[in-house]
């Protein structure tokens, strides 16, 4: 759904977005809006209206001149490109792989529990698959660390998640 795209793309962009949506219902709209959208409109609307409503969020929106890129220490991600490299040698990770990472890089510092990085991946349905993200997260590990029995990136907080070592 539409909060659920929003939520996806606000975790390595900040574009403007403007919900334009049959439903109603103000649970729908604080949803969305909740997940990072910067507008919701509903139809029928005016186009007039609908240039308006782009026009602000274009003045609110942030011109970033550089493509947001994350380093820390070998590892280099370009998070607008989805490209990996370790040492400026490219790492090729699957689309679950480079996603646990691009949330893990989100919260960088911060403990992320199982069930949050479960559902920033796979979604609410598999909020209780803790198994699966072990076993993502060992294949991640085996990638980009050097030793991946002691990782220097990717933290374990024992019964609790995971962390992105900080800067």
């Amino acid at each position: 759904d539409g909060a659920e795209v929003t939520r996806r793309l606000r975790e390595w962009t900040q574009i403007p977005i403007i919900i334009v949506s049959v439903r109603e219902r103000e649970d729908d709209k604080i949803a969305a809006l909740d997940a990072g959208a910067d507008d919701y409109l509903t139809k029928p609307f005016g186009m007039g209206e609908l240039m308006a409503r782009i026009r602000v969020a274009m003045r609110r929106s942030v011109q970033v001149e550089d493509e947001p890129v994350f380093e820390l220490g070998d590892l280099s991600v370009d998070l607008a490109r989805r490209l990996v490299a370790l040492r400026g040698e490219p790492v090729t990770l699957t689309p679950t792989e480079y996603d646990i990472l691009r949330a893990l890089i989100q919260y960088a510092g911060k403990v992320l529990t199982h069930r949050q990085l479960l559902r920033a991946v796979w979604g609410t349905a598999y909020e209780n698959e803790t198994h699966l993200l072990r076993v993502n997260v060992s294949n991640l590990r085996a990638k980009i660390e050097a030793d991946a029995s002691r990782p220097q990136y990717i933290l374990t907080e024992p019964g609790v998640g995971y962390r992105l070592k900080s800067l």
